[in-house]
């Protein structure tokens, strides 16, 4: 089995210390204060936004709305199983027709394995992204029209949130379109682990590695950890919108999924 250096473990999202693991990443041992990274992100332009959208007159609440709605858990989970059955189907570990590369004879995963190149797991990784980012967003949207229907402090809520989504997301976008060079850097070094392995001078008649080619197997299962890491964080601002939901709803206590 390809095995990966082991890294010191770090306090940081799930994303932050898989790629950590993965790659020769370095997290900063401490973050800043997120008031500067905000300071630093936010253009005079998108402060102004911001501003006006905190102080602005929230829209009266439009009767009946609520049970037009559907129930926001269930468009969260719906949401989220569609996505993580989607992150299966791009990383799946069948890399020859009919089962994962450990199904394949030795000869067989090795020319499996020789033939693979990073570009097309990259493609399929901004892929995925794009599937998340365009879910997400839509859920976003459909969730704040619910917050609009519940109070004024709701609906300024949705308001900020509205602005955050269009200031922060693209910055969100930029940062994580550079997780695909990351995993570029794992691709190569675990092909490289396995070929010195199988390059290792043996004894005469003895067989190559009975792992031969999985390599490769074990990449698309870190390459679908990272993904779902990854869903975890895009779905963190709308556990945030259910919260408020939930807020106005007395005597509901309908947990935020995981």
């Amino acid at each position: 089995m390809v095995q990966v250096s082991q890294r010191p473990v770090i306090s940081a999202p799930t994303l932050i210390r898989s790629l950590a693991r993965l790659s020769t990443f370095e997290p900063p041992e401490a973050a800043p204060p997120l008031s500067d990274r905000l300071s630093q992100w936010l253009g005079w332009t998108d402060a102004i936004a911001l501003s006006s959208a905190l102080k602005a007159n929230p829209p009266a609440a439009t009767p009946g709305a609520r049970s037009a709605a559907p129930a926001p858990t269930s468009e969260f989970e719906r949401v989220r199983t569609e996505l993580t059955a989607a992150i299966a189907r791009d990383c799946s570990l069948a890399a020859a027709p009919g089962g994962q590369i450990r199904s394949l004879g030795s000869a067989e995963r090795q020319r499996a394995a020789s033939f693979a190149e990073f570009p097309a797991y990259r493609q399929r990784y901004a892929t995925s992204q794009q599937t998340m980012d365009t879910a997400i967003s839509a859920l976003r949207t459909r969730l704040r029209a619910q917050l609009v229907t519940k109070s004024p402090e709701a609906a300024r809520l949705a308001s900020v949130d509205a602005v955050m989504e269009r200031v922060m997301g693209a910055r969100e976008r930029t940062l994580l379109a550079g997780v695909p060079n990351l995993l570029d850097g794992h691709f190569v070094r675990l092909r490289a682990t396995e070929q010195a392995a199988l390059a290792a001078p043996r004894a005469p008649g003895t067989p190559p590695p009975a792992l031969a080619g999985m390599w490769l197997d074990t990449f698309h299962r870190d390459m679908q950890s990272i993904l779902l890491a990854e869903l975890d964080i895009r779905l963190q601002p709308v556990e945030a919108l259910l919260a408020a939901l939930r807020t106005c709803e007395p005597g509901q206590h309908d947990p935020t999924p995981r």
